[in-house]
């Protein structure tokens, strides 16, 4: 399914978004598709999207690859707008498939992960809020971890403002000392944005087209980068094993199951 979304002239007030849901997730040690092994007996890609309606997104594309087929019909009948990424060439190049669904949408983009099922609609709509008041280009969802070995670091300047980050296989001895890690979450101009994927090189130890580079494509156009900071290190988690799922349903279960609820009916709050 793909469409257009209609918008006013000049920016709009409010936010789309994408949820990044293309990985098989290796790690898993299962054959299905990492977004949709159950959490507290719903797929895992039904909390992103759920926070992001709770938070009051105007429209949700999903960027699909791995049993691409089985998340359409898992999640048919919800209003998501579904495009595929057939190649897995990086998260650069997943947001880029996105982009013919926002042809002629001016506005913000919040970009949500379809395996962090934590992140609370409070912090989705703070993130958009202190991109909008910012006047930013770009806004990166960070959080300090006490070990922020295997994530992206942020690089800032010493007045706080965002240079860019950095993949821990690219970075060096002093960046990787940096603790404030890139959450892959983010809020983004909706034209810089399709331009600055589009335009991504894979020169790196992936050899893939980051997402990440969008920040330092800003700073060098003298576009204003911004972060916002999760307070809460668990509610960004990305789950990537079995034993992060089941930390993640532990979580849940402290907090009550208003979760599995409320996207069992259809995605209410998930906070």
């Amino acid at each position: 399914m793909k469409g257009e979304i209609d918008a006013p002239d000049g920016a709009k007030d409010g936010f789309c978004t994408i949820i990044l849901a293309a990985g098989r997730g290796t790690r898993m040690k299962s054959d299905l598709a990492k977004v949709l092994h159950p959490l507290c007996e719903v797929p895992m890609l039904s909390y992103p999207v759920a926070a992001a309606r709770a938070a009051g997104s105007e429209r949700i594309a999903v960027v699909i690859g791995h049993q691409a087929e089985q998340i359409r019909e898992t999640f048919r009948n919800q209003g998501l707008i579904f495009v595929e990424q057939r190649e897995q060439l990086g998260t650069g190049h997943a947001v880029l498939q996105a982009r013919e669904v926002f042809q002629g949408y001016d506005g913000a983009i919040v970009i949500l992960c379809g395996d962090v099922p934590l992140i609370r609609p409070a912090t989705v709509r703070s993130l958009y809020e202190r991109h909008h008041s910012e006047r930013a280009v770009v806004t990166v969802l960070t959080v300090i971890l006490e070990e922020p070995s295997g994530y992206g670091r942020v690089v800032k300047t010493g007045g706080g403002c965002v240079l860019k980050i950095v993949e821990e296989k690219d970075a060096t001895t002093k960046e990787r000392q940096i603790r404030e890690i890139n959450t892959g979450i983010y809020c983004v101009e909706s034209r810089f944005l399709f331009t600055a994927v589009a335009g991504l090189g894979n020169r790196n130890a992936q050899r893939e087209y980051y997402l990440t580079d969008i920040v330092e494509i800003a700073c060098k156009k003298g576009m204003k980068v911004d972060s916002f900071l999760a307070g809460d290190p668990l509610e960004v988690m990305g789950i990537n094993t079995p034993e992060d799922l089941e930390r993640a349903g532990r979580r849940m279960k402290s907090q009550g199951l208003r979760q599995s609820a409320s996207v069992k009916e259809g995605g209410g709050d998930a906070s």
